[in-house]
């Protein structure tokens, strides 16, 4: 059973910047199976969840239009854990923001919902004007 831990969000003002990460843990000696992706969702007061950004296990990297030039994803493999590095922070940004495992079964899932079997608990991401 996969298990993945966030931390890193806060507040910061418009044009900030904050670097959330994620902890993974549960995965076999072999490390997560072939085709797997890890991904962040955001969900603001109000509206459904969005995928942000997603990365497999070759480190392609996948971006919601929103967040392209501004939010770098990135993963350390030896430490289980994945970042998400969010620059030029903006008050739309605000958001519960999401870890999540899975395997989605098209590049057009990457960041859908549906895409991730595993998730983690959330932590708040705050931009204030």
């Amino acid at each position: 059973q996969v298990q993945l831990v966030e931390s890193g969000g806060g507040s910061v003002q418009t044009g900030g910047s904050l670097r959330l990460s994620c902890a993974a843990s549960g995965y076999s000696y072999s490390g997560p199976q072939e085709g797997s992706w890890k991904a962040w969702f955001r969900q603001a007061p109000g509206k459904e969840r969005e995928g942000v950004a997603a990365i497999d296990t070759t480190s392609t990297e996948t971006y919601a239009d929103s967040v392209q030039g501004r939010f770098i994803i990135s993963q350390d493999n030896a430490k289980n854990t994945l970042y998400l590095q969010m620059n030029s922070l903006k008050p739309e940004d605000t958001a519960i923001y999401y870890c999540a495992a899975g395997i989605p079964r098209t590049m057009g899932e990457t960041l859908m919902e549906w895409g991730y079997g595993f998730w983690g608990q959330g932590t708040q991401v705050t931009v204030s004007s």
